[in-house]
C-alpha cells in the first residue's frame, strides 16, 4: 500500500504534468518545454536502442518538510543496497554483452539508462516517466525528434506495488515493463496491465508450492504474516482461495505488516504468534519488515517455530545472521531458480561486490562451525498434465528443534476411528471436537465426519470403531437360569416315575385300589409329559418348538386336569351311591365311561390347539425393542386369542374341579381325597392367576421362564397334593394301609 507521502507526491507530479500540457495546448506552440527537472540517482549508457531500468539501490530515503509555500525539495536515498546494485550491473553486464555479439544487433548497439527507486514508490514513478518521456529541455512537435531517444521498454520494478502503479500508466502508451522480482498475481491480469511483463513466478505458484509443503507434512494450522500492501494482500487472497474448504489447511491468524508499524502493534503481532497453538508461520513480507519482525521476536524470545519464507527475504543476507539462527534456523523458504551467467562473476568482481553473499534457493542451516549455510532440499516444477509437483529431500532438510524432526502444527489432533468431527463454533474449520459415535453407529478412519449405523443385525463394538454381531439372548440351556428350570423340571419328571413305580408296585394295597388306580397311572404320565413338556421353552426357539411347546402344554394340563375331574366326580358318584337308593349312579362312571370322559376333554383342547396352529401360528421372531444391542430371539404366540381360549379351557376344568371337589371335602371317610383334589386345584388355580400379569409383563426370554416356572409350580403343587399323603402313608404308615383304616373302621379318634 502506498504511503501517505507517497500520494501526494504522485498527484502532485500528475496535476504538474496536466498543467504543463494546458499550457502548452493553450499557446498553440509548436515545442513542449520541460517544466522541471527529477534529480534521480542513476547510471546510463547511450545507444541506438535503450532499455530502461528500475533498481533498488538504496532501501530508505528522507523527505523535506513540506510548507506548501514554495516548491518541495527531492527526496534522498540512503542506505545501500547491495543485491539491487548487483542486479543493476547484472544489466548492465547483459546488455554490454549484447554489443560485442555482433550477430545479435547489427549496426545497432543498445544503451540502458537505469534509476534508483530508492524503494519508494514516489521515486519509482519519477524514475518511470522520466524513462518514458525523456529529459530534454524542449520536444519539437513537427521536426524530427534529437536528443535522447525515450527508452523502448524498462526492466523493473521490484516491489508489486510499484509495477501496479508504474504499470497502469506505461500501459496506456503500450511501453514494455518486464520485472525480475515482482509476483503478485493480479499482475497476470492482460485487461489491466496488457504491456507487464515478468521473469518470475507470480506469488500464486508461490502459495500452491507452499501449500503442497503444508500437505506433505501434515501441517494442518498454519499462521500467515503479510505486507500491507498488494504483494501480501493478493497472496493473503491466494491462499484463502486454494485452501478452501476442502484444503486440508486452515489459517490460525492473518497478521498485516506495514512499513513503518508502531511498536506496540509489532508486539501485539508477536505476542499472537506466541500464543497461538500454531508451530507453522508463512510470512509473504518484505525484508525490512521481516527484519523489524524478528527484532520483536527476539526481544520476547519467542522460539520453536518453523518459518516458511515467502521469494521476497528467502534469500535475504541480512536475515542469515548466527543472532538470528535460533530463531529463523531451518526456514524452509520459496526462492527463484538461479541461473549461472558465464563471465558475469569477474565483471561483479571489478566492482568489488560482498563475496559472502550467496542466494538460494530452500533451507537455513546452521553448521557447527557456526557458518550459515542456504542450500536447496526440493523444487518445484510446473507441468502441463501435473500442474506444479514438489519435490523434497528430506535428508537434507535441517529442522530447528529439540527432537530433529518436523513440528506438529495442527490446531485439533486428528479424531480416532470411533469418533467423528464436530467444527468448533465461530473457528476455523481445521478446528474441532472429536465426538464419540453414539451406541449403534461407528466410524472406522482417521477424521471421520460422520458416523454411520450398523446394519440390523450387527451393533457397534464397545471402541465403536467397527460393528459385531448383536447378542442373542434366548433362554439357553448353558445360563443359570436355564440350567435350574430344566434341573427342576427333570427332577419333577423323576419324582413321577418314582411315584408311578412305587403305586405300580403297591397296586394291589387298598389306598391304591381305593383311589381309583387307572386314573392314579393316568394322572401320574400326564403329570410326567407337565414336566417334560416345560423344556420346550428353554433352548434356541425354533419353528418346531414354537408350535409344539404350547400345544403340548395345553394338551398335557388338560390331561391332567380331566383326570382330577374325573376323579373328582367318581368320589361323589361312590358317596352318592353308598347312601339307599343311590347304586344307580355308580353305572354312569364306569371305567369306560370314565376313560371316555378323559378323552373327550382332552380332544375339545387339541381341537383348540390345532385351530390356533392352522390360523396364526406361533413363530419364531428377532425382537430388538428391548435392548438395542440384543437380538432376543422368542416365540410370538400369533393369536392371542388362540393362547387365551387354551388357558381359559385350562382355567375352566380347574375351576369345575375345585368346586366339585369343594362340595365333597366333608365325606365322612377317615382318608377323604376330595380335600387332597380341594387342596391341589387351590394351588393350581393360585399359579395360574399369578402368572397372567407376570407373563404379560415379562420382556424376551422372561416371559418364557414365567410360564415355565408357572408349569413347574403347578405340577408340583398337584404331584405333592395329590400324592404326597399317600406315598406317606404306603413307604411310611403301611399299618394304615388298609380297608379298615381307609372306611374309617377299627380305629378310635384321640
Amino acid at each position: 500500500m502506498w504511503t501517505f507521502l507517497d500520494r501526494n507526491l504522485l498527484l502532485l507530479m500528475l496535476l504538474y504534468s496536466c498543467f504543463s500540457s494546458a499550457v502548452c495546448s493553450s499557446i498553440y506552440s509548436s515545442s513542449c518545454q520541460l517544466q522541471g527537472q527529477f534529480h534521480l540517482n542513476g547510471m546510463h549508457k547511450a545507444g541506438d536502442v535503450v532499455l530502461g531500468g528500475l533498481f533498488q539501490i538504496h532501501f530508505f530515503s528522507t523527505y523535506p518538510d513540506l510548507s506548501f509555500t514554495s516548491e518541495p525539495q527531492q527526496p534522498t536515498c540512503h542506505g545501500f543496497d547491495v543485491l539491487g546494485f548487483k542486479q543493476a550491473q547484472t544489466m548492465a553486464f547483459a546488455i554490454d554483452e549484447i554489443n560485442r555479439n555482433s550477430n545479435l544487433l547489427p549496426n545497432l548497439t543498445m544503451g540502458y539508462s537505469v534509476y534508483d527507486n530508492c524503494l519508494q514508490l514516489g521515486i519509482g514513478f519519477r524514475a518511470a516517466l522520466s524513462l518514458a518521456s525523456g529529459q530534454e529541455e524542449q520536444v519539437m512537435l513537427y521536426d524530427t525528434c534529437v536528443g535522447t531517444p525515450p527508452v523502448l521498454g524498462i526492466v523493473g520494478d521490484d516491489a508489486s506495488s510499484h509495477s501496479i502503479a508504474i504499470s497502469t500508466v506505461l500501459g496506456l502508451y503500450r511501453v514494455p515493463m518486464v520485472s525480475y522480482f515482482s509476483t503478485c498475481s493480479c499482475l497476470s491480469d492482460r485487461l489491466r496491465f496488457p504491456s507487464f511483463f515478468r521473469t518470475i513466478p507470480s506469488d500464486a505458484f508461490q502459495v500452491r508450492a507452499m501449500i503442497q509443503i503444508l500437505k506433505h507434512f501434515g501441517w494442518t494450522w498454519a499462521g500467515l504474516l503479510i505486507s500491507n500492501d498488494d504483494y501480501g494482500l493478493h497472496a493473503a487472497r491466494s491462499f484463502q482461495s486454494d485452501l478452501g474448504p476442502s484444503g486440508g489447511s486452515c489459517l490460525a491468524y492473518t497478521e498485516i505488516l506495514s512499513w513503518g508499524d508502531n511498536p506496540d502493534e509489532l508486539r501485539r503481532i508477536v505476542n499472537v504468534m506466541k500464543k497461538s497453538t500454531a508451530r507453522v508461520v508463512i510470512a509473504f513480507v518484505h525484508e525490512s519488515h521481516m527484519i523489524d519482525l524478528m527484532e520483536e521476536v527476539v526481544r520476547q524470545n519467542v522460539t520453536g517455530l518453523q518459518w516458511m519464507a515467502s521469494e521476497a527475504w528467502t534469500s535475504a543476507a541480512v536475515l542469515q545472521t548466527p543472532h538470528l539462527m535460533p530463531y529463523l534456523g531451518g526456514t524452509l523458504g520459496i526462492a527463484i531458480r538461479r541461473g549461472e551467467i558465464p563471465g558475469l562473476r569477474e565483471f561483479l568482481l571489478q566492482i568489488h561486490p560482498d563475496p559472502n553473499h550467496n542466494n538460494s534457493y530452500g533451507n537455513n542451516v546452521w553448521l557447527p562451525d557456526g557458518r550459515i549455510k542456504v542450500q536447496t532440499v526440493g523444487e518445484v516444477k510446473r507441468s502441463a498434465f501435473k500442474g506444479e509437483e514438489l519435490t523434497l529431500d528430506e535428508d537434507k532438510i535441517f529442522w530447528n528443534f529439540e527432537s530433529k524432526e518436523p513440528p506438529r502444527s495442527v490446531c485439533s489432533e486428528s479424531c480416532p476411528p470411533g469418533t467423528r468431527t464436530a467444527r468448533k463454533k465461530g473457528e476455523p474449520e481445521c478446528c474441532f471436537d472429536c465426538i464419540p459415535c453414539s451406541e449403534g453407529k461407528i466410524s472406522n478412519k482417521t477424521d471421520s465426519l460422520e458416523c454411520t449405523s450398523c446394519s440390523e443385525d450387527f451393533w457397534s463394538s464397545p471402541q465403536r470403531d467397527h460393528c459385531v454381531p448383536k447378542k442373542i439372548d434366548f433362554l439357553s440351556y448353558h445360563e443359570p437360569l436355564g440350567i435350574c428350570l430344566t434341573a427342576t423340571s427333570l427332577l419333577g419328571t423323576f419324582v413321577c416315575a418314582i411315584v408311578l413305580g412305587i403305586f405300580i408296585y403297591h397296586r394291589k394295597t387298598p389306598i391304591v385300589r381305593a383311589n381309583n388306580s387307572e386314573l392314579s397311572f393316568q394322572l401320574l404320565l400326564s403329570l410326567k409329559l407337565c414336566f417334560l413338556c416345560s423344556l420346550l421353552f428353554i433352548g434356541h426357539p425354533r419353528l418346531w418348538t414354537c408350535q409344539l411347546r404350547h400345544a403340548a402344554f395345553g394338551i398335557s394340563f388338560v390331561l391332567c386336569v380331566s383326570c382330577i375331574l374325573v376323579k373328582t366326580m367318581v368320589v361323589l358318584a361312590v358317596f352318592k351311591a353308598s347312601k339307599p337308593g343311590g347304586e344307580a349312579s355308580l353305572k354312569w362312571f364306569g371305567a369306560v365311561q370314565q376313560r371316555g370322559t378323559v378323552l373327550v376333554l382332552t380332544s375339545v383342547q387339541a381341537a383348540i390347539c390345532t385351530a390356533w396352529l392352522v390360523s396364526s401360528s406361533p413363530v419364531p421372531h428377532k425382537n430388538t425393542k428391548y435392548h438395542n444391542d440384543k437380538i432376543v430371539y422368542e416365540c410370538v404366540i400369533g393369536s392371542t386369542i388362540g393362547f387365551a381360549v387354551l388357558l381359559g379351557y385350562i382355567g375352566l376344568l380347574a375351576i369345575l374341579s375345585f368346586l366339585l371337589a369343594f362340595l365333597a371335602r366333608n365325606l365322612p371317610d377317615n382318608f377323604n381325597e376330595a380335600k387332597l383334589i380341594t387342596f391341589s386345584m387351590l394351588i393350581f388355580c393360585a399359579v395360574w392367576v399369578a402368572f397372567v400379569p407376570a407373563y404379560i409383563s415379562s420382556p424376551g426370554k422372561y416371559a418364557d421362564a414365567v410360564e415355565v416356572f408357572a408349569i413347574l409350580a403347578s405340577s408340583f403343587g398337584l404331584l405333592v397334593a395329590l400324592f404326597g399323603p399317600k406315598c406317606y402313608i404306603i413307604l411310611l404308615r403301611p399299618e394304615r394301609n388298609t380297608k379298615k383304616a381307609i372306611m374309617g373302621r377299627g380305629t378310635t379318634k384321640s
